[in-house]
This record gives structure tokens, C-alpha cells and sequence, in this order.
């Protein structure tokens, strides 16, 4: 089942995701290469596709996950809950409709 991961950043979190985006990419590559992967990116903190200093407010991910679970377990080893990226994951079933 599909399982969308929505990350709300805390304020100025653009230093830390510098220094933590390599092995968080790498974590999206791994569900990309398996097929997992629907789509990723971040929210910028204004409307741009290159917000600059003002960084981003949080992420969405949508992948396959076998379950709620472990979706959720994926989503907590994110290297951004690690380097306090992240102030709030939610992590919800998702139901594609389109396209």
C-alpha cells in the first residue's frame, strides 16, 4: 500500500538539512531503485522553486510500504529526524487517484 510521509521542518532547518541531505537522498534512491518510490520533495518556505535563504517548511514523500508500520519505522530512521531536521512526521495511508 502507498503511505505518504509529511514532515513539517523546524524554523531555520536549512544548515541542517545541508549537512544531513546526502544520506537522506540515498534513503530516497533505495525506494526508487526497488520501485517504491512515487514521489519526494520538499516544501518551500515561500513561493519559488528556489527559495534560497528561505529554506524549506517540511517534505512529502509517497512510497510503498508493506504496512503502516513500516512506513512509520522508515520514516523515524530518516536521517533529517536525526539531525533534527523535522519537528512533526506524520505518516498516512494514501489512496492514488490520479493519474
Amino acid at each position: 500500500m502507498l503511505y505518504a510521509i509529511i514532515s513539517e521542518d523546524v524554523p531555520d532547518s536549512l544548515p541542517l538539512r545541508g549537512a544531513a541531505r546526502p544520506d537522506h537522498l540515498a534513503r530516497l534512491e533505495a525506494l526508487k531503485d526497488a520501485g517504491r518510490l512515487v514521489l519526494a520533495g520538499p516544501h518551500p518556505a515561500i513561493d519559488s522553486n528556489d527559495p534560497g535563504d528561505a529554506g524549506f517548511s517540511g517534505s512529502l514523500i509517497v512510497a510503498e510500504f508493506e504496512s503502516l508500520e513500516a512506513a512509520q519505522q522508515w520514516a523515524d530512521q530518516d536521517p533529517y529526524v536525526d539531525a533534527g531536521v523535522y519537528q512533526r512526521v506524520t505518516v498516512k495511508p494514501f489512496k492514488r487517484v490520479l493519474p
